[in-house]
């Protein structure tokens, strides 16, 4: 059965606190199963028969504007996704060299031609966004904090999303990987997997 990571806006910020035990509560309630949480900032990990991801974005969304009193923007991503998005450098060199890191911003749908050129107007020493598919990348060559750009927003064209560091999105797509046992095959062990 498919396994999915969902990444959900507005989780243990502002002021509003959700326990992962509910989130977990939550997810079940839809009928998903092997629901797990990871790090208590809105990312899920859950496997159901559903294939459609803006099918299961909708149903979290509704599930968790019941629960919750508010809405939760829901961003849903398969393995095979994760694994795309981890391995995408998008950075003109590494800004981990400069006490940086990239952060990927998980959006409904690809940007326009207009979202991408405000996008790219962004980009300024010590910041270098880019975007591919429903992701935007956004490369900080510093500490995020100090970043002019920080706390505010990214412009119209960008529409909701939600933030991760990549080593965040790395360690979950490991968890991902471990949890999908390696098929069998005829006469041999299957192989385990590395994490």
């Amino acid at each position: 059965m498919p396994k999915y990571a969902a990444f959900l806006r507005a989780i243990n910020v502002g002021g509003r606190v959700v326990r992962m035990e509910e989130l977990r509560q939550v997810f079940a309630g839809c009928g998903f199963t092997d629901v797990e949480t990871f790090i208590a900032s809105g990312n899920v990990i859950f496997t159901s028969p559903l294939t459609d991801t803006q099918a299961l974005e909708r149903r979290i969304e509704a599930a968790l504007q019941k629960t919750l009193g508010y809405a939760v923007a829901t961003f849903v991503r398969t393995p095979e996704e994760l694994a795309a998005i981890a391995a995408h450098m998008p950075c003109t060199s590494d800004p981990a060299g400069a006490g940086g890191a990239v952060h990927i911003i998980f959006v409904a749908e690809p940007l326009s031609a207009a979202g991408r050129k405000d996008l790219a107007a962004l980009t300024a020493p010590g910041d270098e966004f880019s975007s591919r598919g429903r992701e935007v990348y956004w490369c900080r060559f510093g500490k995020l904090s100090e970043s002019p750009l920080f706390g505010k927003s990214l412009g119209k064209g960008l529409g909701s999303g939600t933030m991760r560091n990549r080593n965040t999105v790395v360690r979950l797509l490991g968890r991902l990987q471990s949890a999908a046992p390696a098929p069998a095959v005829k006469g041999r062990r299957p192989r385990k997997e590395l994490s």
